[in-house]
């Protein structure tokens, strides 16, 4: 991620200083509000618009159940939770409406984000009015190397993406194709912004580390209407395995180019995306099958792995009517379930108190209903929360892997 601007950079300086002092908390200084009185007021950074608006609006999903269950049992420090959405698509709309929301709205703290990019700015705004950001499901790594006075990041970053990636190429993809990972050639796409790029240096290094020859490394913009050439590159190495991280719209792109362009590796892996219906509608079963996809912990899942995910689905379904489409809602509920923790144990929205306390956090894996645990590092990244890997077989997502995560029925799908 390039560093901040000149400007930008003088504002956080100013911001981190008033901090330090304990000024910027907004009006009535709400940001330091403890147990009694009043709302507590989020706001939810997401694209609820655009192409993007479908993961934006699977988080918010989440957030909700999380707050419907937080205010029947009384609320958060006493206080009624209320969601405040800021529609943001675009980095400069992340600045745009943390600002509303901080102003117009008088929100208390900030939560999201699906886009890493919207992520980062946002954040680096809120910090400007001493609020806290908590983090859920935006991954791109460089978000905590920041080490913001107001950030945290609860759910998985780009560091357990490539984690999981790469375990995948090392213990699940060779079951998949009949061959071991050394000496196969592979070729890594990715959306061009710290989201996709942070994924795909890990995953190039892990690759090195496993002995896989990668053929290309190809960024793309994800707005491009047409991603032909980034297939024409991967084709020409002709590699055994395709690695790809992206969002939907460009993922979905991707794969039906590939299915225009005749490019059918062995093994396919997407990261990030393509364990949905939109991915599904967008080409074929016959076309996704056997391909994996890295992502946030789906449904089929094992309860000793994932205590609560189940109970969370029935509310789910009781809520919208339908079981969710993306997997993200359940990442984002715990994410929000583990705020509201925080913030009763800190008992205060003031970023350095809620640092304090989660610092001290040791919650094992499982913890959670993602399965996540609750252990923070020094960049107020939690250690434990990871994605897992599912297999399209037929119309249906898998999850394949990690070995205790997956239904005991589940099997990996042998050489196509």
């Amino acid at each position: 991620m390039a560093k901040a601007p000149g400007t930008l950079a003088a504002l956080l300086a100013v911001a981190l200083t008033a901090a330090a002092c304990g000024g910027g908390s907004g009006s009535g200084g709400s940001s330091a509000g403890g147990s009694g009185g009043g709302e507590l007021k989020i706001g939810v950074i997401n694209p609820f618009s655009g192409p993007n608006a479908p993961g934006g609006d699977a988080i918010m999903q989440g957030y909700e159940i999380a707050a419907d269950e937080a205010n029947a049992d009384g609320g958060v420090m006493g206080r009624q939770v209320t969601l405040v959405k800021g529609d943001a698509s675009a980095p400069e709309q992340g600045i745009s409406e943390v600002n509303r929301l901080a102003t117009s709205e008088n929100v208390d703290l900030f939560a999201g984000t699906y886009l890493s990019g919207v992520a980062n700015t946002a954040s680096e705004t809120a910090l400007r009015y001493g609020k806290l950001y908590w983090e859920t499901n935006g991954l791109a790594t460089d978000l905590t190397e920041r080490k913001l006075a107001n950030f945290v990041r609860s759910g998985p970053s780009s560091a357990q993406f490539g984690q999981i990636a790469g375990d995948a190429m090392e213990n699940v993809v060779p079951q998949s194709i009949g061959k071991d990972i050394a000496g196969l050639k592979v070729c890594v796409t990715h959306e061009e912004s710290i989201y996709g790029t942070s994924i795909s240096d890990l995953v190039d290094q892990r690759l090195a580390k496993l002995g896989a020859v990668v053929t290309a490394t190809v960024p793309y913009s994800p707005a491009s209407p047409d991603l032909g050439n980034v297939i024409l590159k991967c084709q020409q190495g002709n590699p055994d395995v395709w690695v790809e991280t992206g969002y939907v719209p460009d993922v979905n792109l991707l794969l039906r180019t590939a299915q225009q362009q005749g490019f059918k590796p062995a093994a396919r892996v997407l990261i990030g995306s393509g364990d949905t219906h939109l991915t599904l509608d967008a080409v074929t079963p016959e076309v996704l099958n056997g391909t994996f996809v890295v992502g946030y912990p789906h449904f089929d899942i094992q309860e000793s792995y994932a205590p609560g995910a189940a109970d969370f689905l029935d509310a789910y379904k009781k809520k919208n009517g339908s079981e969710p489409t993306f997997p993200q809602p359940l990442a984002a509920y715990t994410g929000m379930k583990m705020l509201f923790d925080a913030l009763n144990d800190a008992k205060s929205t003031d970023p350095a108190k809620v640092k304090k306390v989660v610092a001290d956090w040791d919650k094992k894996l499982g913890t959670y209903p993602a399965g996540f645990g609750a252990k923070f590092d020094d960049t107020f990244q939690n250690t434990l929360a990871l994605p897992t890997v599912t297999q399209w077989q037929g119309d249906k997502s898998v999850t394949v892997y990690p070995e205790d995560a997956k239904l005991p029925e589940a099997k990996v799908l042998g050489p196509q």
